[in-house]
């Protein structure tokens, strides 16, 4: 019989992804996977403790530099650790300098917990999918050797076609809904050793009529002019969506959930 292993403590590393954008909630402020991950976690564990140190935008050298020390030193029971892939989308990307720094983060993490967790990150069919997926994958490649090596769990979200649906990223095209969200807390907790709650997590929604193509020109110009220009604006000027913001939960405290 499965029982579920005991975790008091959890520190979340990485980008928007984990910072839990666009699992909206009614504050104004993001929910996400790891908050998700977390309640779960916390409802067998009296006095668990939850850190996030995720922060929109940040590239893999930001993570090194900001995010990594801080992590290790909080010695938690299970730290994940996801970036690089922001890395990736941007015009000149040099993939071996992301595996240098993605290898230095693994090595200054695994130490210092009880178990690392990696992700295989998701990614939204389409052109932009296409375009930067021999990168992608070329990160993931490291993730793989690196898990190998160091003895962490790697957490395939790439290869779930749930997570390529379309229908389960939000109107930026960038991050996921609150759906995905608990697909994504849903994939993390079973890779742990947590007994299923959801064991079809991985597959689509039931098929539905696609948008007709007026419909789906609008929401073209919409996201182009909400998201894609000024994404390209930032871009060109070398500002970041996370420029200023502090990390979104920067203490390993006990977790009472929201």
């Amino acid at each position: 019989m499965q029982t579920n292993p005991t975790y008091s403590s959890l520190v979340a590393l990485g980008d928007s992804f984990t910072e839990g954008m666009s699992d909206l909630l009614p504050d104004g402020t993001y929910r996400g996977w790891a908050d998700l991950l977390a309640a779960r976690m916390a409802a067998l564990t009296p006095g668990f403790r939850y850190a996030n140190l995720a922060v929109r935008g940040k590239l893999i050298q930001q993570i090194v530099d900001e995010q990594v020390e801080v992590a290790a030193a909080m010695r938690a029971d299970v730290v994940t650790l996801v970036g690089g892939l922001n890395d990736t989308l941007r015009p000149k990307c040099d993939m071996g300098r992301v595996r240098d720094l993605l290898t230095e983060a693994v090595e200054r993490l695994a130490p210092h917990c009880g178990q690392l967790v990696l992700m295989r990150s998701p990614g939204r069919q389409g052109p932009v999918l296409e375009r930067f997926r021999p990168r992608m994958e070329a990160l993931f490649e490291c993730v793989d050797e690196l898990a190998g090596k160091h003895g962490a769990l790697v957490v395939d979200l790439y290869g779930a076609p749930s997570l390529a649906d379309p229908r389960l990223w939000d109107v930026d095209r960038l991050h996921l809904t609150a759906d995905g969200h608990r697909r994504v807390a849903e994939a993390v907790w079973q890779t742990l050793g947590h007994p299923p709650e959801d064991p079809e997590w991985h597959l689509p929604p039931e098929a539905t009529l696609p948008p007709r193509w007026v419909a789906r020109r609008v929401e073209d110009a919409r996201f182009a002019r909400q998201h894609l220009l000024p994404w390209i604006g930032r871009r060109l000027t070398g500002r970041s969506s996370g420029d200023g913001l502090p990390p979104k939960r920067p203490e390993l405290l006990p977790y009472e959930g929201r």
